[in-house]
């Protein structure tokens, strides 16, 4: 079985592409391969552009692993803000090319990256954990928190509201929508342009720029690790 997440270096850019062969779901080995391939990019110091197979970026959590619960479930949850975490805070910039659907734990990693480029087309992107029955974690509140226009972020959270890739842009899933077929040579631009700025202070502008947001989502993270263990 071929690795979930593939590492291609090219110059001053590192591009990270998922694909599982079915929908990139944020599976214990894929969790494992994204943050191997953000170890290598952080060796290399790439700005990283973070992408999915043609039509989807990711549709969240491994649902077979979260509906059996236990241990395994509150590892893949937890990794699974961990790397968003991460994402958030990496030393050089990221740039997600987003291909297609970004739903659920999906889109949170869109919301955790520095620029978002999206595919137009007849894709979802939101966050639909209501809407199958889940309480919207702490860590996805504040997740959407940092990046939604305040009048999306109630919708997109309580109501479980979808949206196509140019209806994201103003809700502040995405930065702007190009074309499906110019989205990587858009992303590689944007990364290579990217890569020409001061990485000192370019990191160090973004973790002033997060402090709070940073603060907020690793209390969310243990708090919502305080309520995955209790209910194992």
């Amino acid at each position: 079985m071929s690795a979930p997440a593939t590492y291609e270096l090219k110059g001053s850019v590192a591009t990270i592409t998922m694909d599982d062969g079915k929908v990139n779901a944020m599976s214990l080995p894929m969790l494992s391969a994204l943050n191997a391939s953000l170890d290598r990019a952080s060796a290399d110091r790439a700005v990283v552009v973070l992408a999915g197979r043609p039509g989807l970026f990711s549709a969240g959590f491994d649902l077979k692993t979260l509906g059996a619960g236990g241990p395994d479930a509150q590892k893949m949850v937890t990794a699974g803000f961990e790397l968003a975490y991460r994402m958030l805070s990496f030393p050089t910039p990221i740039v997600v090319a987003c291909s297609g659907h970004a739903i659920a734990m999906g889109v949170f990693l869109v919301l955790a990256a520095d620029y978002r480029i999206g595919a137009d087309g007849p894709f979802k992107i939101g966050a639909n954990e209501v809407a199958i029955g889940i309480t919207m974690p702490h860590f996805g509140i504040e997740i959407c928190r940092q990046r939604l226009a305040p009048a999306h972020f109630n919708r997109a959270v309580i109501f479980s509201e979808m949206y196509s890739p140019a209806e994201a842009v103003p809700a502040g899933f995405l930065d702007r929508v190009v074309p499906a077929a110019e989205l990587q040579s858009e992303a590689q631009k944007f990364a290579a342009t990217v890569s020409k700025l001061n990485m000192t202070a370019q990191t160090a502008s973004k973790l002033r720029l997060r402090d709070q947001t940073l603060k907020a989502i690793r209390a969310a993270i243990d708090a919502d690790g305080g309520m995955l263990a209790s209910a194992n």
